[in-house]
């Protein structure tokens, strides 16, 4: 299967990296191919300019859509599956994701008449500090999921997951045993994907 993998995190030495690293290794050993946007690495523009958001805004196809997006947008239209692995930044994505989203999804690609292929699968490979276990953090995670899942993918789709990977703040005492369990998860997750 061909993945295309949108990952955004500012730290190379993050969890989230060696969640992202896992993954596409066992991605690799399961025969898989994959490209990679790395977001921070790409600078990719975040920014909502006036002219795309009159473009969206109307439902216009002029002006054409900017060349980042549109390169994005084949990738996306190039793979099987896509995969979305970042931090959880007060209840959200990072805000370089968002805007991945709101310039990447246009009139006429992800909505409208839509250009872009139904997927296979969308998953989220998503890290936090808290524990998913508090009452809080459930319904955070379950805003998340409305949002990516519901919104964001919708039936762009034939099958979503969501996972979190949590207590990945330095300040949990059980830190390491929980990073090497879940990099093993992230590298199972790609090899059987």
């Amino acid at each position: 299967m061909k993945i295309h993998v949108v990952y955004c995190h500012p730290d190379k030495n993050s969890f989230t990296h060696a969640v992202k690293e896992s993954f596409v290794r066992g991605l690799a050993d399961g025969g898989h191919t994959y490209v990679i946007s790395d977001l921070y690495d790409m600078k990719f523009n975040p920014v909502f300019s006036e002219s795309e958001y009159k473009r969206e805004a109307f439902y216009l196809t002029e002006p054409p859509v900017p060349s980042d997006v549109i390169d994005e947008q084949h990738k996306i239209n190039n793979a099987d599956a896509i995969v979305f692995i970042y931090p959880v930044f007060w209840t959200e994505c990072p805000a370089l994701l968002t805007g991945w989203f709101q310039r990447v999804w246009t009139y006429g690609f992800a909505y409208g008449e839509r250009t872009m292929k139904k997927l296979k699968k969308a998953l989220f490979l998503v890290t936090m500090g808290g524990n998913k276990s508090d009452p809080i953090r459930q319904e955070q995670i379950k805003a998340m999921q409305t949002v990516m899942l519901g919104d964001r993918i919708s039936d762009r789709a034939e099958e979503s997951e969501f996972i979190v990977f949590d207590r990945m703040t330095r300040d949990y005492d059980k830190r390491e045993k929980m990073f090497e369990k879940f990099t093993t998860q992230a590298y199972n997750a790609g090899r059987n994907f």
